[in-house]
């Protein structure tokens, strides 16, 4: 029996022990044989890896086997993984998310003034390296591991705002402004308790409560401090919505603060896309797919239809996986409908836009 990642299971594997939810119910239960639906399901309910029998194993993805004795060719990401250039970011972001760490736990703890220049040296130092915002985008990607952090999601939605400010033609100064934005946005919740922040459980209503003070906290910890108001009004707008849906002051429109606006989506895009205590990170495609879904009327219309064409398009010619199980490589964007590119599949070309009935499911 051995343990498979979910994004790596394949129709037809036996399942080796029984699969349970973070409630101790059963998912799936031990000797079933997986299905694309079943492997969907996993996928949302969080289920990260499970136990698969051998010998099936062996058999459903002996694909993969043959591949690897002819030498398979390595995906987008494990190429990019093994260049200097991914390793160098990798030592820069873990050296940078504990200098975050260290100098935001100052000012919360101990009422330490920071120098907002040391806290933008390192992520403007990463940006420089990466050579590309594309790059960018893509690294973060390639480090999709479980790390589901304070300061590993705002390293990263520090790093998505400068990126996405720049293909909003933003000056130099808003894009540095943007990146301190993403860097203080949730300092506030360093002020709720890690039991309700790392619990595996659902919420209890009290605790979705408290969560949700994290942006008030945040303005409380910032508003005395000699810092742009820009800076204070992300942190506690970043759940507001464009259309007044969101939280705590219910404001819409251009109320909400434009790096507020921006932070709002950086935010959800890198939750999603990152890996959780209670669920797997979920594809890019399927995010945007969201995104679409929920109405774009949420967030600022420039800044939400900026970021899904240029997310998207950074990840044309990456392999892929549909939802039928096939494996192909993304060629082309359908205006309007970033979520449903045009993916080539062996000799055919599928345009995901005339074909609902399938999704991109994972990125090689």
């Amino acid at each position: 029996m051995n343990k498979i990642s979910t994004s790596k299971l394949k129709p037809g594997m036996i399942v080796g022990s029984d699969v349970l939810n973070y409630d101790n119910k059963t998912v799936i239960a031990k000797g079933t044989k997986l299905s694309q639906t079943l492997i969907t399901r996993l996928e949302l309910y969080g289920i990260l890896s499970i136990y698969v029998e051998d010998e099936v194993k062996e058999t459903a993805s002996g694909q993969n086997g043959a591949q690897a004795e002819e030498g398979r060719e390595p995906s987008h990401f494990e190429k990019l993984r093994d260049t200097e250039l991914f390793k160098e970011f990798q030592a820069d972001y873990e050296e940078g998310k504990k200098s975050l760490e260290f100098h935001v736990s100052e000012m919360v703890d101990k009422n330490v003034e920071v120098d907002p220049i040391l806290l933008l040296e390192k992520p403007l130092d990463m940006i420089s390296k990466a050579g590309s915002r594309v790059s960018v985008i893509d690294m973060l990607h390639a480090m999709r591991g479980f790390d589901d952090s304070t300061f590993a999601h705002c390293m990263n939605v520090a790093l998505l705002n400068y990126v996405v400010s720049g293909w909003l033609r933003w000056s130099k100064a808003d894009q540095e402004m943007a990146m301190m934005a993403g860097i203080l946005f949730d300092i506030g919740k360093l002020k709720v308790s890690r039991e309700i922040l790392n619990k595996k459980t659902p919420l209890t209503e009290d605790e979705k409560k408290e969560i949700k003070r994290h942006a008030e906290y945040g303005y409380q910890i910032l508003k005395d401090r000699d810092l742009p108001d820009h800076i204070k009004s992300t942190a506690i707008m970043h759940h507001e919505r464009f259309d007044g849906s969101g939280y705590p002051l219910k404001l819409h429109g251009d109320r909400v603060d434009l790096f507020a606006r921006l932070t709002a989506v950086s935010d959800v895009y890198d939750a999603m896309t990152s890996a959780r205590v209670y669920r797997g990170p979920i594809c890019p495609f399927r995010v945007v797919e969201i995104f679409e879904d929920e109405g774009l009327e949420k967030y600022d219309p420039d800044i939400i239809m900026t970021f899904l064409k240029n997310v998207t398009y950074t990840y044309i010619q990456n392999a892929c996986r549909l939802s039928d199980g096939r494996e192909g490589t993304i060629i082309m964007l359908n205006p309007g409908e970033y979520s449903r590119p045009v993916v080539k599949c062996g000799n055919e070309f599928i345009d995901l836009n005339k074909h609902k009935e399938l999704r991109i499911e994972d990125l090689h």
